[in-house]
């Protein structure tokens, strides 16, 4: 799987650098900071349109601005996909009406919200070459037993009898070991390197002496981790305790 870490990474732009070097970036449209050093040190890169942080903060997604953005950038090989603009806690029909305005020559890909249907996410999966997961609604704390009781119904209905899943999947926010070991993603993505890089606590009394080496740490012991090939149906009564 891809490992995908989120971007601005803090400290200085070298130290920055050297974690993006040969690494997989996120780059949320509210935060370009870093898509220089991305662009050019990183194997691949996706772009977020940042509507999570814009809902959590009650603002507005300039959905044109997002486009252009993309549209800048869709052409350098790095690039992989973007997500396509969504309304966290919308309807449905909201949903679908900006996927339907998506210029298709830009690699976009939807968002399955865990509060809305199976049925919807079945469709996306039929539609689209990649769908990403988003955690939302009463379901918004990935990891928690009721967020692994949905995600079990979900990954039930969307893969076969063998467990494989009916286009490639993406994790939004889950790249923790803990939870992709049991997922068959082809990527996920968390900001956790770029943020708690800036965090001694963490490590104790050997902790690395600068933010960017303690994002290395963080982000080399992710990496060691892959994604399960395949979805095991008893994943459900294991995790949903």
């Amino acid at each position: 799987m891809i490992h995908y870490h989120g971007t601005p990474v803090g400290g200085k732009r070298e130290d920055a650098a050297k974690f993006l070097a040969g690494r997989h970036a996120l780059v949320p449209f509210p935060r370009q900071d870093d898509i220089g050093i991305v662009a050019e040190v990183c194997q691949s890169f996706v772009f977020d349109n940042g509507a999570f942080s814009i809902w959590t903060k009650g603002g507005t997604l300039d959905v044109d601005g997002y486009i252009r953005w993309v549209e800048d950038w869709h052409r350098h090989p790095g690039f992989d996909w973007a997500l396509i603009p969504d309304v966290i806690e919308g309807d449905e029909t909201a949903n679908d009406a900006l996927l339907s305005a998506w210029p298709k020559e830009l690699r976009g890909v939807p968002v399955w919200h865990l509060h809305e249907s199976i049925e919807r996410l079945q469709r996306l999966a039929s539609q689209w070459p990649t769908v990403a997961f988003g955690s939302s609604g009463q379901w918004r704390s990935p990891g928690t037993a009721a967020w692994w009781k949905r995600m079990s119904t979900a990954m039930n209905a969307v893969c076969d009898d063998k467990g494989r899943p009916a286009c490639k999947l993406h994790g939004l926010r889950m790249l923790d070991p803990a939870i992709f070991q049991h997922l068959p993603f082809a990527s996920a993505d968390s900001t956790n390197a770029a943020v708690n890089g800036g965090s001694i606590s963490r490590f104790g009394m050997y902790a690395p002496p600068t933010a960017g080496q303690r994002a290395n740490v963080i982000a080399d012991r992710i990496e060691v981790h892959n994604s399960a090939p395949v979805w095991h149906r008893e994943t459900q009564a294991e995790m949903a305790i």
